[in-house]
């Protein structure tokens, strides 16, 4: 096979895919985030309420991609569709921020993640101040962060060397972390305590900011959020950019349509399948957490490792090592997953002449190595950006503004090409997907006004892409004449 190749074979089943979806989905978050959770609303029926907010707009928006994903079975996946129903400048926009914030900061977030767990056996992978290695420029460089790069950079070298190493690590892992997850849902409700859920569930409504044992003061949220719903309503969004992280990266699989045997079909059931069985495992695991732990033990868990510490309560000391590892396995997986899907992006753009021209080839494994190593260099810079809550915040806000454009496109899309074939169509269309349109900017406006600091960055990062664009077109026009 010659470098100039360009063409994907289909050797990926609905088994694949669907492990595809689930292992890019569960990563680090339903593991950390429900600290940062209950810190913001402070109750148990809020915390919950948050999961299934997600989770219903998760299922929402992965039923309305099937439609898109039967109509444009090929690589590339959202930028395609975006392009197809607005035009190339929004498709290159969406391929832009995928290639400079959303696939290459969720990649740095789940590999900071990795470190977080692994912090338990190896204190030296602390965030903390003890364990900066070098500072160039201002920039401190932690032990951490070094480790994390040497995973991506791993995870590349395998994914390039052909797609059956990245399926079998993605298929391995993935059937890991979901036994592993379920085994500790159902020895959590074994071991549930009543006097715990009872306690948790007195005031299940009651939304308020908590604030750490040794801190007597109650902050102003704490005040101010009973009497406005304007500002419990922000409480909810911000909370959700954790919820939403960890169940984004379902999209990942329509990326490699062009290695999914019968994508019309195996696409959009491993969509459902795969959004169905994390989502379900997510709220679920929160209900656990809420059995065994007190509200504030849940908020305030050591670095936010609220699984450890749940496990610690159910199996003791060597459970908790024993779940450690589980989640390090967890994100491992889950990073394999992103690495696969992502390159073949760049590769679809390269071949439409918006991104460097070595990325719309395949290697000698017929896989895109040129754009696996350009995503790695990215992602490995993000990894010395900033810690695990700015990385979110910066994804979460740019992913949800995509997501609504992309269902958009499918109103577009049934008044342009109503003639179209369709051989999947959107579940409970038009009401659903336009559900999703209104909460999903809803969201955005409230990211942006109660954590404005990493949410205006990503929109910048975004609208940069617009001059870029004009400068690829402009050069690819020259390379044609």
């Amino acid at each position: 096979m010659d470098q100039a190749n360009t063409q994907f074979k289909p050797t990926l089943g609905l088994m694949d895919a669907t492990m595809i979806v689930a292992g890019s989905m569960i990563g680090s978050g339903i593991f950390i985030v429900s600290a940062d959770i209950t810190r913001n609303v402070g109750s148990a029926g809020w915390l919950i309420a948050v999961w299934l907010i997600t989770g219903f707009m998760t299922l929402t928006a992965a039923l309305s991609y099937g439609e898109l994903s039967a109509m444009f079975p090929k690589a590339g996946g959202q930028y395609v569709y975006l392009k197809e129903s607005y035009n190339p400048l929004v498709g290159f926009l969406y391929g832009w921020s995928f290639f400079a914030v959303i696939q290459t900061g969720t990649i740095a977030a789940v590999g900071v993640a990795f470190c977080k767990f692994a912090a338990y056996f190896f204190p030296i992978l602390e965030l903390a101040p003890e364990n900066v290695l070098v500072t160039l420029a201002g920039i401190k460089i932690h032990v951490a962060q070094l480790v994390t790069i040497v995973m991506i950079v791993l995870l590349t070298y395998i994914n390039s060397r052909g797609i059956q190493g990245g399926k079998l690590i993605q298929t391995t892992f993935t059937v890991t972390k979901l036994l592993s997850l379920f085994g500790l849902i159902v020895v959590g409700f074994f071991m549930l305590k009543p006097e715990v859920w009872q306690a948790n569930w007195q005031h299940a409504w009651e939304m308020k900011s908590l604030t750490a044992p040794a801190n007597t003061s109650p902050g102003w949220q704490a005040i101010i959020m009973p009497l406005l719903g304007a500002a419990a309503v922000g409480a909810i969004a911000s909370s959700m950019v954790g919820s939403i992280f960890s169940s984004d990266a379902w999209n990942n699989v329509t990326f490699i349509a062009g290695e999914i045997k019968n994508p019309q079909r195996n696409i959009g059931l491993s969509l459902f399948l795969g959004t169905s069985i994390v989502t379900l495992i997510y709220v679920s695991a929160n209900f656990m957490y809420l059995g065994v732990l007190p509200l504030q033990d849940i908020a305030f868990a050591k670095a936010d490792r609220v699984a450890v510490t749940a496990a610690n309560v159910i199996f003791g000391q060597a459970g908790t090592y024993v779940i450690a590892i589980m989640i390090m396995i967890s994100t491992f997986g889950c990073n394999n997953g992103l690495i696969l899907a992502g390159a073949r992006v760049y590769h679809t753009m390269a071949g439409d002449g918006l991104f460097f021209k070595k990325a719309g080839t395949l290697n000698k494994n017929q896989v895109p190595g040129w754009a696996l190593w350009a995503q790695c260099v990215v992602a490995s810079l993000l990894c010395l950006s900033g810690r695990y809550g700015d990385l979110l915040d910066m994804v979460s806000f740019v992913v949800v503004i995509f997501y609504v454009l992309t269902i958009i496109g499918i109103f577009i899309l049934r008044k342009q090409r109503p003639d179209a074939e369709r051989p999947y169509r959107a579940v409970g269309y038009p009401f659903l997907p336009a559900l999703y349109i209104c909460m999903g900017i809803g969201f955005c406006i409230l990211l942006l006004i109660y954590k404005s600091e990493y949410t205006w960055p990503g929109l910048l990062i975004t609208l940069l892409g617009v001059p870029l664009y004009y400068m690829a077109v402009r050069q690819f026009k020259k390379n044609d004449a």
